[in-house]
């Protein structure tokens, strides 16, 4: 099994950087946590064009119904790129051991980057979206918000697919959030666990 990297890797085996010039529209979109009707429904919402790319902010399995469908999505088309999210990474280091995972999901997972930043919006190491104050934005998942979270430099796009919520996308170039609702509720979580958006 491929090592996973952790943040004080290298660069290179870490980081992807895009040239955000290359697309004509580019989307961030939050966990989806294997809701693969969520993300169809999502997809075909932003209509995506040959020179768009969608970015995902990590955790594309685990807790939803069908993790390997949301996998053979994102990897069989170019234009949809991941980076490795907490519960990918859970995966890698064997700490969860799911019937439903094949063995190019592995290598699949293990080729994610830990960070993808555009030529435009750097990274700059392990930080969290309240203390953080630039200059670059950040766009990331893994804390389920009640909606979408924007600060000048921060933008959070959990919005709890799985647990009922919604699934999120930002439009990079409008600056404006493109939201579609659940198929179905996969996971209960308590409204406690849920960060209100201040």
């Amino acid at each position: 099994m491929t090592p996973v990297p952790k943040f004080g890797d290298t660069v290179e085996k870490a980081h992807r950087r895009i040239d955000s010039t290359a697309y004509e529209k580019i989307y961030v979109v939050g966990d989806v946590h294997g809701s693969r009707a969520a993300l169809e429904s999502l997809l075909s919402a932003l209509e995506l064009g040959d020179d768009d790319v969608v970015v995902f902010v990590g955790d594309l399995v685990r807790k939803g119904p069908d993790s390997p469908g949301v996998i053979d999505i994102v990897r069989s088309d170019d234009r949809l790129l991941s980076v490795r999210g907490n519960n990918e990474a859970k995966l890698l280091r064997g700490d969860k051991d799911p019937d439903w995972l094949r063995d190019g999901d592995v290598a699949y997972l293990a080729s994610l980057p830990m960070v993808i930043s555009f030529d435009d919006a750097g990274y700059d190491g392990p930080f969290w979206y309240e203390d953080y104050d630039g200059p670059y934005r950040v766009f990331f998942g893994h804390t389920v918000h009640e909606c979408p979270v924007e600060y000048e430099h921060a933008v959070g796009l959990d919005t709890g697919c799985v647990y009922g919520g919604t699934l999120t996308a930002y439009d990079y170039r409008r600056g404006a959030f493109i939201t579609v609702d659940p198929t179905a509720t996969h996971q209960d979580r308590s409204s406690e666990k849920i960060a209100a958006v201040p």
